[in-house]
């Protein structure tokens, strides 16, 4: 049994968002400008969940760990970013019960804030444009501290800015980056059983609790608005 949390973080992209239709669009541009054959959306979805960087080297390489060579990279990463920042809510859309789960957790009264990975250049646009922005108290992107999860330094941050101790707080992603950021910040954490986690079920990170729709989340918690 989960107690009631004064604070939950909430993960972007694979928790909030279905970001993929977006990324492989800019990916498969990419791939194109640089005289490659593009990958497709299936193939896009199982590479997503680490930021920017890592996708680029995904898809320069076609695997999940490789480093491309330098040059290929220094050369690709600028296109993407350019076609990401005119890309970044086009073809993106809120997962089900997503803004039904945020309203309610509103009305109980829970500090909300969304961590993630994605830098804030592309972040802000994106929960603006999905109409979610003002869910948050406090939003920490990939490049607001010099550590990403599954670091917990973003998770200790956003507990500092509401004064809420860790055992007080709670985590939710889709991810094995989530689960770890969330265990070394001392959170509870749920995570949802969607979204982008290689192909590797959610539950064998051993979260708190799975749940299939953020509007589960006050059911677990027995909240009350």
């Amino acid at each position: 049994m989960l107690n009631k949390p004064e604070m939950i973080l909430i993960d972007l992209d694979g928790t909030l968002v279905d970001s993929v239709p977006d990324l492989a669009y800019c990916v498969d541009e990419m791939m194109q400008q640089l005289g490659r054959a593009p990958h497709g959306e299936v193939v896009v979805r199982g590479w997503v969940g680490n930021g920017v960087e890592r996708l680029v080297k995904r898809a320069l390489t076609g695997e999940l760990e490789a480093e491309p060579t330098e040059a290929d990279f220094t050369r690709a990463m600028p296109i993407f970013t350019e076609l990401y920042a005119v890309n970044t809510s086009q073809r993106s859309q809120l997962f089900p019960g997503i803004r039904e789960g945020l309203t309610a957790l509103h009305a109980a009264g829970i500090k909300l804030a969304c961590v993630t990975n994605k830098a804030a250049r592309f972040t802000e646009p994106l929960l603006k444009d999905l109409g979610i922005r003002d869910y948050f108290g406090i939003v920490v992107s990939g490049d607001t501290l010099p550590y990403k999860k599954p670091h917990p330094a973003p998770l200790l941050h956003a507990a500092d800015f509401f004064k809420v101790e860790p055992a007080h707080a709670l985590m939710v992603g889709d991810s094995m980056h989530d689960v770890h950021a969330a265990r070394a910040a001392g959170f509870a954490v749920v995570a949802v059983s969607y979204g982008y986690n290689h192909g590797i079920d959610i539950r064998e990170a051993n979260p708190d609790a799975v749940i299939d729709s953020l509007a589960e989340l006050p059911g677990l918690l027995k909240l009350q608005a």
